[in-house]
């Protein structure tokens, strides 16, 4: 097998502008939309979910995605892949074996969950791979690109590997899952199979929400199988998760040391938040519309955590209950209901940035012919007209006063 036969296959690495316009998906939106009835309006809300705008992390799992198929191709057909086949093979039979061909070039992707991770990954793969099947007819050979698995919620083994050869089966029209199945193999055998297809049918495995592992008491004997996986399969295999994977990498030195990559925060309320906002709340499908504000940015971060589903899913509730109540306005009072009704589950996990300031209650007296009377806040509202003073400081000196950001 000539390894270049097999890159050739592969579009050519973009970059700058070329790049986030390919990764971009900008579904279209018709004005005319807010003019239609109730079930159409609420129908069409579902686009907010399509939206996807690059950030700098998709750009750099682009870039890591198409480095590591591009590492892994140029491996299939050498002589140390000749080697490490007859080695899968011995595995299968059940003999000692070794790894020849090692897998430094595997990568972690960790992230935050809800910031995009998998819509980034999702995205780069059909674009490296545009969605085909890698080919050559001399010799005859057919090679996933990318084939994307779960770990199993219990982190069980064998599940795993089941799951490599289903899917397998589903894109190569073969039967490595049925016959693993009649003959009963066990979790070595499966082994030398999965590593057997990879080295010849996969061109990169990409494992996510790995952190099952961290929890699951299989989670420390599937880390070293994929241990072994990486250094028999000749493929790299990208692992995906939450910050616990991090945990889980460093404890297992030979795992980590095999999946340096990329790791991910909230989003910072900086320019591309604001883009990103602002992209959202143009797809308005109330009848009344209404422009985003800064205020309104800093809401949608402050009630989010920098988090994009979370974003998206404030906008498209707001909207929802707005449409059903009849109110027909996106404005900050729909937000509140969304982030109160809508959100109430991850509260202990938003926390929006209140500022409280407070201060010892005073009492203070006017002396006025003789009489004591203490003020009241209408009192200090007048006060505040007649001196034209700031109302907030004039009531912090007699009052507790919470501030809340919007």
């Amino acid at each position: 097998m000539n390894n270049m036969d097999l890159i050739k296959q592969i579009p050519e690495m973009l970059s700058g502008k070329e790049l986030y316009e390919r990764l971009a998906d900008i579904p279209a939106y018709d004005e005319t939309i807010r003019e239609k009835s109730q079930t159409e309006r609420l129908m069409a809300l579902s686009t907010l979910y399509d939206i996807y705008l690059p950030s700098e992390m998709s750009v750099e799992i682009y870039s890591k995605l198409y480095l590591a198929l591009l590492r892994s191709l140029q491996k299939k057909g050498t002589h140390a892949a000749v080697q490490q086949l007859y080695q899968n093979h011995k595995t299968i039979m059940q003999r000692e074996s070794r790894g020849i061909i090692g897998g430094s070039d595997s990568f972690s992707i960790v992230g935050c969950s809800g910031i995009g991770k998998s819509s980034a990954i999702n995205r780069a793969i059909s674009i490296i791979t545009e969605n085909k099947m890698i080919e050559i007819e001399n010799p005859p050979v057919r090679i996933i690109p990318c084939l994307i698995v779960q770990c199993p919620f219990d982190a069980s083994v064998k599940s795993l590997l089941l799951e490599i050869l289903r899917k397998s089966d589903e894109l190569l029209e073969t039967n490595y899952y049925g016959n693993a199945l009649k003959a009963r193999a066990t979790t070595d055998v499966l082994i030398g199979i999965v590593a057997q297809v990879a080295l010849q049918h996969l061109g990169m495995l990409v494992v996510d929400e790995i952190q099952n592992c961290v929890v699951a008491k299989n989670g420390k004997y599937l880390v070293a199988m994929l241990t072994q996986l990486i250094n028999t399969s000749g493929i790299s295999i990208g692992l995906i998760g939450t910050p616990e994977t991090t945990s889980l990498l460093e404890t297992a030195f030979q795992l980590a040391r095999r999946s340096l990559g990329l790791q991910y925060n909230t989003l910072s309320n900086d320019e591309y938040f604001s883009g990103f906002c602002e992209l959202l709340y143009k797809y308005q499908y109330v009848q009344k519309y209404t422009e985003i504000t800064p205020q309104i940015i800093d809401w949608l971060y402050e009630h989010s955590g920098g988090v994009t589903s979370i974003v998206v899913s404030l906008i498209h509730d707001a909207q929802e209950i707005a449409i059903l109540t009849g109110y027909e306005t996106l404005d900050v009072v729909m937000l509140n209901q969304a982030y109160n009704q809508r959100l109430q589950l991850l509260h202990d996990f938003i926390r929006p940035n209140v500022t409280t300031k407070p201060t010892r209650k005073k009492k203070k007296t006017i002396h006025a012919e003789n009489q004591t009377d203490t003020y009241t806040i209408s009192t200090l509202v007048q006060k505040s007209k007649d001196e034209n003073l700031d109302i907030v400081p004039l009531l912090q000196e007699y009052f507790t006063v919470e501030e809340v950001k919007l």
